[in-house]
């Protein structure tokens, strides 16, 4: 805890574009914590490294993930919002906590097993080290709670043991944090594959809808989604997952319940459900893309924010770091 509120920290990479998913599964939520955490979000464009990226599409892509940030409504006099890569407390201390974490507890996970398939001509040290950084990420700035989903889990459990671990020998320095469950999330799932999360890593396009998709392109994907050939919209996650997935994003999208959303389609069809759900969505997305494309265009704002930022997370990092350093006997500089 630093002040009188917990923290919340979260970090995300750069991929270019935030999916409808991320903002109704992750984003909502982090909008109604702001009031009462101290919410700190990272672009974490180091983190992202350990896949290779063309430098000048890399920038363009992080500036683009940023403005997406602010558009969606993440206000910088709330929350701290900064670019990983700005405040190097995070890999000074990586190196640190590099010395109290094992190998085979980095080896054993499953991300570095999944991804080292996936890119077997780059297995990098980065990608073995990928959860050593995540945990610095965290522990810098003593957060109470990570919201994590069950892809990061297995990583979060490795920072509260290293937290744990560096506690035991040095006495207190970490917060060991919590799992942040919100209270309600919407799980979206892919439009072609219904019992797949939506992620912009599909290698189906027309599987996920991002936030600064035009108008007709989220019409059309909608258009394309995947349902099934009984034509009863009901809500049915085993049997009818497609069908359930759709009544999930335009309820939510509404704010309303999945029952009262099915019951404007009695005597309907799935065109008439596609149309829906692509209308609400189009216009849940209207003044996040007005936001995104006047901020994209004013990158001297978008540097102020994120300079600002970064400026108030280093004065929390360097402040864990240097008592890290204490702790450890390092002479002080």
């Amino acid at each position: 805890m630093l002040g009188d509120k917990k923290v919340v920290y979260s970090a995300v990479q750069p991929t270019g574009c935030i999916t409808l998913g991320n903002f109704l599964g992750a984003i909502n939520n982090w909008l109604k914590m702001t009031d009462d955490f101290l919410s700190i979000f990272a672009i974490a464009d180091l983190h992202a490294l350990t896949v290779r990226q063309n430098p000048a599409e890399y920038r363009q892509r992080a500036m683009s993930f940023f403005a997406q940030y602010l558009a969606c409504g993440l206000d910088p006099s709330k929350s701290i919002l900064y670019f990983q890569s700005h405040v190097p407390q995070h890999a000074e201390l990586t190196w640190i906590l590099n010395c109290f974490t094992y190998v085979g507890e980095t080896g054993r996970m499953t991300q570095f097993k999944d991804k080292s398939a996936k890119h077997a001509d780059n297995i990098n040290m980065g990608l073995m080290d990928y959860p050593v950084l995540m945990a610095s990420d965290i522990l810098l700035y003593q957060a109470d709670y990570v919201p994590v989903g069950v892809d990061q889990k297995q990583h979060l459990e490795l920072t509260r043991d290293i937290a744990i671990r560096f506690n035991n020998l040095y006495s207190p320095t970490f917060t060991v944090p919590e799992p942040y469950i919100a209270k309600q999330g919407a799980k979206i799932f892919s439009l072609q594959q219904p019992g797949q999360k939506m992620s912009k890593s599909d290698p189906d396009p027309n599987g996920y809808i991002n936030l600064i998709d035009p108008p007709d392109v989220i019409a059309r994907k909608f258009k394309r989604a995947v349902t099934d050939c009984d034509g009863k919209i009901i809500f049915d996650e085993e049997n009818k997952p497609g069908v359930s997935n759709l009544l999930t994003i335009l309820a939510t999208v509404t704010d309303r319940t999945v029952d009262s959303v099915i019951s404007d389609f009695e005597g309907k069809g799935y065109a008439e459900l596609k149309q829906a759900v692509a209308d609400a969505v189009i216009e849940k997305l209207r003044p996040i893309q007005e936001n995104y494309n006047r901020l994209v265009k004013d990158k001297a704002y978008l540097t102020e924010v994120y300079k600002d930022g970064a400026q108030k997370a280093a004065k929390i990092a360097s402040r864990t770091l240097s008592k890290v350093y204490r702790k450890v006997g390092l002479v002080e500089g």
